[in-house]
Formats: structure tokens, C-alpha cells, sequence
């Protein structure tokens, strides 16, 4: 028995086949009750739209572009798996083009092999400085957005408020009762990174108190257990706050390892609310940034593109939220 085509749900709705193409495509044109009868008709005979067929009238198919570097980080492949459900959701499916480096040569290569495919568009997740030349000498014609791109450029963008989650993570550790706070951060040249280290300075200036020395590491449990061995020798140190979850376990290791007992002796929040952050001993105060809202703030700002040619607001950032469990407490009183 043949799958039903689009002419049976004309003739099944009482309308033309053209109309039929343009409630598919979610043209303007048509009225209310026309479009709920073709769409009731494509509900009761199980129509499925042939894509590679609309691809050809189109000129773009249903599958949306991604860019993302090949990493294991829980940030950018927690975005990526985001972007999958989203494009699910507005019926698109995802051609995923992962690159050892986020730098021009790359890049370009990737959103090419992307285009000879005829994408709708393309979503570069962009955390790092090197992809910032390369989207800017990418073709303008094509529907382009980045995730946690440089918010410099003038090119579309959706992104976690690093800087607000960092005030938040450090504001929680003074409203303890901490007199300053530490911050190992993520490594040079990503935004991520960056942001987190201006929320944590902000936050200080603000409350009118000591900026210690920066601590600078990378993302890994090894840098923040080799950060966490220096910390744990310096008394004075009462509160960390690392840029994310991973960093904040091996500080906890490293604690652990010297008797400074968390959050007695020194309170710690991590960044990134990793699923394991609850589990940890004692279970870490975080930010969770909401990467399902910045996938679908990505896919609303790419298909705004595609439907009118016209790129939209330039920039939106989704606030992260500040998860409070057993790792924080008041400063031990000596």
C-alpha cells in the first residue's frame, strides 16, 4: 500500500494542492479554518512531507547545519544534544560537523560540506576566540547563528550570562559571611571563561572587598586537584569558586586530601551543575545554565532568518540559575 501524497490530502480537504504546499510551509496567505481542515486531513491519513521534494522547490532541506568542536566538555555537548531536541521540535533534523579546531580553515570547510547539502541554515557553537575571524568571512547570504560566540562581533548570537552566574556564585559565597573569595578559572581565550572571571570581579568590586590573585587553570578535575594542593595550604582561604563543576571536584579531592573540611574549613561553588555535582561529598552548590533555553532561543533566531532573509536581533543571553546545596557555609571562626 503507497504512502498518502499530498494530492490525497487535497482531495481529501477539498482544496488545491497548492494550498495544501502552503500550510506545510506555514505560508501567511491562508486562511484559519482552511488550515486547520488540511491539517486535519493530514492528521487522519498520515501524511509525511517528502523533503527531499520540497529541498528541490525550496533550494534548502529540513536539516539544520551544526558547527561544534569535537570535546567531551559537559557545556558545548550538553548545547549540542539541546540543539538535536530542538530542531526535532520544529521538524528539522541536525548534520553535525565536528572539528578538531575552531579556527578559520576548519570552519570554513565544515559550513561548505554543510552547504553543498543545501541546509536550511547553520548554528556555530563558538566558545573560543580563534572562530571569530572565520564566521566573519563566512558567505552572507547564509542563516547563520552562534552559541556562546564573541559577543563583539555583529554576528547573531545566543548565550549563557556567564557574568551573572559568576556574580551569583560569588555573591552566595559573601552572603555566607566570606571576607573574600578565590576564583580558579577556565583556560585563556574562551568566552566562557572570560565571563566568569568578570562576574567574580564584579561582585567583589561591588561588595567593596579584596580581589585575590587569579588562579588560572583549565577545564579538568587534574588542573582543579593541582589548584585545589595550593589552596588548601593557604589559610586565609576561606571560599573558591572554580568556572565549573569538574575543577570544583578536584579542589575537593585535594581539600580532602589536606583535612581542609568543605564547607567547614573552606566553601567551594563549581559552574555548570554537571549530573553528578548532587552526588559529590558534599553535594556542590553550582549554576546551572538552562541549555535547553539557549537551543530553541538558537533555532527561533535561525528560522527567523530563513523565513524572512532577515537576521533579527543580534544577540540574546539566557540567564543561568544558582542551585544551593551542602558545599557553602559560614567561615569557621578560629
Amino acid at each position: 500500500m503507497r504512502s498518502p501524497a499530498m494530492t490525497d490530502v487535497a482531495r481529501h480537504a477539498g482544496v488545491s494542492h497548492q494550498t495544501v504546499s502552503r500550510v506545510l510551509n506555514g505560508h501567511p496567505n491562508v486562511r484559519e479554518h482552511t488550515r486547520l481542515r488540511v491539517q486535519a486531513a493530514i492528521a487522519e491519513l498520515g501524511y509525511r512531507p517528502n523533503r527531499a521534494a520540497r529541498a528541490l522547490v525550496t533550494g534548502r532541506s529540513q536539516v539544520i547545519g551544526v558547527v561544534a568542536q569535537n570535546t567531551t566538555l559537559y557545556g558545548p555537548a550538553s548545547l549540542l544534544a539541546a540543539l538535536e531536541q530542538a530542531a526535532a521540535e520544529a521538524g528539522f533534523a541536525v548534520s553535525i560537523g565536528s572539528v578538531s579546531n575552531l579556527d578559520h580553515r576548519s570552519i570554513s570547510a565544515v559550513v561548505e560540506r554543510h552547504l553543498a547539502h543545501r541546509v536550511a541554515g547553520v548554528v556555530v557553537i563558538a566558545p573560543v576566540e580563534s572562530a571569530g575571524e572565520a564566521l566573519e568571512r563566512l558567505p552572507q547570504d547564509v542563516p547563520l547563528v552562534t552559541v556562546d560566540g564573541d559577543p563583539r562581533r555583529p554576528i547573531p548570537l545566543v548565550t549563557v550570562d556567564q557574568v551573572s552566574g559568576a556574580r551569583a556564585a560569588t555573591q552566595h559565597l559573601l552572603d555566607a559571611g566570606h571576607s573574600t573569595v578565590w576564583h580558579v578559572s577556565g583556560p585563556p581565550g574562551w568566552f566562557d571563561s572570560a565571563g566568569r572571571i568578570r562576574g567574580w570581579q564584579e561582585a567583589l568590586v561591588s561588595a567593596g572587598v579584596e580581589l585575590p590573585p587569579l588562579i588560572q587553570a583549565d577545564w579538568s578535575s587534574a588542573a582543579g586537584y593541582r589548584c585545589g594542593q595550593m589552596l588548601a595550604r593557604m589559610p586565609e582561604v576561606t571560599a573558591v569558586f572554580t568556572a565549573n563543576d569538574h575543577l570544583a571536584l578536584g579542589v575537593l579531592r585535594a581539600l580532602h586530601e589536606h583535612g581542609r573540611r568543605v564547607p567547614d574549613d573552606i566553601s567551594v561553588v563549581g559552574f555548570d551543575d554537571v549530573p553528578e555535582a548532587a552526588y559529590f561529598i558534599p553535594p556542590l552548590t553550582t549554576v546551572r545554565p538552562d541549555f535547553a533555553a539557549v537551543a530553541r532561543a538558537s533555532l527561533d533566531m535561525l528560522l527567523a532568518q530563513i523565513e524572512t532573509d532577515i537576521a533579527g536581533p543580534l544577540r540574546q543571553t539566557i540567564a543561568p540559575t544558582l542551585v544551593a546545596r551542602r558545599s557553602v557555609g559560614a567561615p569557621h571562626r578560629r
